[in-house]
Order: C-alpha cells, then structure tokens, then sequence
C-alpha cells in the first residue's frame, strides 16, 4: 500500500479498487509473456506475432459503440467481474490446449480474440467507474495510483512469467487464471453505489454520443490521437519475443526482464507523479514526455547489449507514464458522468489502437523491412508526431493545469 498517498488510503474502496487492478494486471502480463513467446515459438514469424494484437484489437474497434452504451447504462462493477470471469475462461483453454498437446498458433489466435472481447467491455467499464470511488481532487493522484498498481504488475509479471514458463506454459496460464479469479472476487465485494441512468432511447446519436463528445472537445482529441500515433507508431513491445531471442541471444528470462524494463521507469514515474502531480504547463510537459518516448524507442532499436537496451526502455516506460496521467486525467475531468462510459469505449479505441495494433502494425514492419529498422523509423515517425501535433492541436501545447480551466 506504501505506492498510494495518504489520503487516498482514507478511501476504502479506492483501495479494493486498486488491489483488484494488481492482480488482474499481473494476470495479464504474465499471460502476454506466455503468449507471446509460445507463439514465436510455434510459427517463428513476425508477423504471428503482430497477428495477435491485431486478433485482440479488432473486437474493441467493432464493439465500441455497444460497450460505452453498456458501462453508462449498467453496473460497472458487476461488468468488470464478468469480463475477468470471461478472461479466465479463456486463459483456462490456453492451459487445456497445453495439457492435451492441441495448442496451436489458431487456437492462440482465437483466445486473443476472445481477450479481446472481453477486455473491450473491461476498460470503458474499469475508467468510468473511478471517478465515482473519489472526490475529484483526488482523481489525478488516484489516476497516478491505479498506474503504479498497473506498472508493478507489469515489472513482477513479466519477470516471474518468464521463470514460470520454464516450468511449462501450462503452468504459467493456470497461475494467470489463477490471478483473474482473485481480482474477480475483490471487485464482487467492492462497494459502489450504483445509480441506474435514465432509460435514453437507444439510437444511433445516443451511441455515437462519445465520439461526438471527442471529436468536438480539441483538447480531449489532441491528447488521445497523440497519444495513440505516439505508440502506434513507436511501440515495439510486440517485436521483443524477436529482440530477445535474435538479436540479444536470451531466454525467456531475458524477454521478463525487457518487457518489465518500462514498467520500472513507469512505476517511478507514477509513484512520483502521485506524491507531487502536475499544476503546471502540462500540455508542454505532455509534448515534451512524447517526443523523448521516441528518442528512447530509437537508442532501443539501435541496442545490441541487453543493459542498454533495458536502460531505453525505462527510460521510455517513465515518458510514456506522463502522457498517460496527463491524458487519462484530461479524459476524465473534462468529460460528465453520464457519459464517461461511452467516452472511455471511444478513448479505449485509441488505447487499442495504440497498443494491439501497434503490435500488429510492428510486426508487419518487421516483416518487411527487418526488426531494427522497423523500430528506429517508429521512433523516427512518434517525433514527427509531436511536431505536426503542436500545430494542429495549440489548445493542448497551451493547457496549464489538469483541472477544468473554464
């Protein structure tokens, strides 16, 4: 608990809160190692690898409108418990598929689409409902708290996946369905006071509500479609199985170590960030995270010595962390309650976007033009990002402060 501020301990169910997010996060971290190693394992390509994030971020693309109408119209908690009962069902196949000897790169495909799905209802589901756990001064530390819980899943996950494949992937996906199962039952007692919203008539301009909502809040869209072209572009998570094992000449313990590297620049990053949050000039600060996210992701790529290579990725970990309490608390200040679900379904697209296929987007890359240069021009393309960002979005380079400034 010493990661959350003090008066964030006074809120109790802030605390469950946060202590289901570990160990659903540590579940899904592991579960990343394990996927991704078994499946460069099995097919020994590039692109498999980017084929599943491609797999995990097509349901959140197609199901956006649907999930922000479900987080705004019924009980977030009882949304989250269901979606982590859905994840474990699904690491639980993973498991079976190992036992029985029929894993294959299809059956792994399939999960992540189900992974996908679940993950889609997850998130929208997971942001909106945090506002309502705290008063709203609270809210960028808590922001800073809940990463932290994320970011020390991601540093221990990792690693202890790694340690935990040798052991069998079988093994490894029981103990990450074992994690779902213990955040589905924190969030089943978590207490929240749901208010049931108004019965709006579902039709195409309530469902579209969030988009509209960002398209026409500059602010909200400059730092989401940031953001997203930043790790869109500049990503190279998807490409580590291949870092590790081609061109560091490591193990799977090698792989824990990079893919936890950024999650301890990210985890300082955020405990900092909690204790002393932002009060000022956070657009500038937010360009300025971006921009060095892109030099790090280039001295990554250049790396042939495993220290180094972990020293760029913290270094990127701590930049991307900025940007995303910045974002994260913009997204949720800005936006009223009735409508954050649908917000944070349209704002998760962008995370996807970000993430799952930026892995793909990697790995196609890298298919084509090789590993290196795939992720030095990333590196290259997230500066330019910045740059065309600046001119087009002046509101965000100019932002203050995190709070409401109207």
């Amino acid at each position: 608990m010493s990661s959350i501020p003090s008066s964030l301990l006074k809120q109790r169910n802030f605390v469950h809160f946060w202590v289901g997010q570990i160990a659903s996060s540590f579940a899904f971290q592991m579960l990343a190692v394990g996927i991704g190693w078994q499946i460069y394992d099995l097919t020994g390509s590039a692109m498999a690898l980017g084929l599943v994030g491609l797999f995990q971020f097509l349901p959140q693309l197609l199901l956006t409108l649907v999930v922000g109408h479900v987080a705004d119209r019924y009980n977030r908690r009882i949304i989250c418990v269901c979606t982590r009962l859905t994840m474990a069902s699904t690491v639980a196949i993973l498991a079976y598929g190992n036992l029985t000897d029929s894993i294959s790169a299809n059956l792994i495909y399939a999960c992540a689409v189900l992974l996908g799905t679940a993950r889609a209802f997850e998130m929208p589901a997971g942001q909106a409902i945090l506002p309502n756990l705290i008063p709203p001064d609270l809210l960028s530390r808590a922001v800073s708290a809940i990463a932290s819980a994320r970011e020390i899943s991601v540093i221990a996950g990792p690693a202890l996946g790694g340690l935990i494949y040798l052991l069998g992937p079988s093994t490894l996906y029981f103990t990450s369905m074992a994690c779902f199962l213990v955040s589905c039952c924190i969030l089943f007692f978590l207490h929240y006071d749901y208010v049931a919203k108004g019965k709006q008539p579902i039709d195409l301009n309530h469902l579209l509500g969030g988009l509209r909502f960002i398209k026409h809040n500059k602010l909200i869209l400059g730092s989401v479609s940031l953001d997203m072209f930043a790790v869109l572009l500049g990503g190279a998570t998807a490409l580590l199985p291949i870092v590790a094992k081609d061109i560091l000449h490591t193990g799977p313990w090698g792989l824990g170590l990079l893919r936890c590297a950024p999650a301890v620049g990210a985890l300082l990053m955020s405990l900092y960030l909690a204790r002393r949050p932002l009060t000022h000039s956070v657009g500038k600060i937010m360009y300025a995270a971006v921009a060095i996210f892109g030099l790090a992701t280039i001295a990554f790529g250049l790396s042939e010595n495993l220290i180094l290579s972990m020293a760029a990725l913290f270094v990127l970990g701590a930049s991307d962390m900025i940007s995303v309490v910045i974002r994260s608390t913009l997204v949720q200040l800005e936006t009223p309650d009735e409508m954050r679900g649908r917000v944070s379904a349209a704002n998760s697209v962008f995370i996807g976007s970000s993430n799952q296929l930026g892995e793909f987007e990697s790995g196609a890359t890298a298919a084509l033009f090789g590993t290196v240069p795939a992720i030095v021009l990333g590196g290259f393309g997230t500066i330019a990002v910045v740059g065309l960002w600046m001119i087009l979005f002046p509101s965000l380079l100019h932002r203050n402060t995190l709070e409401n400034e109207k």
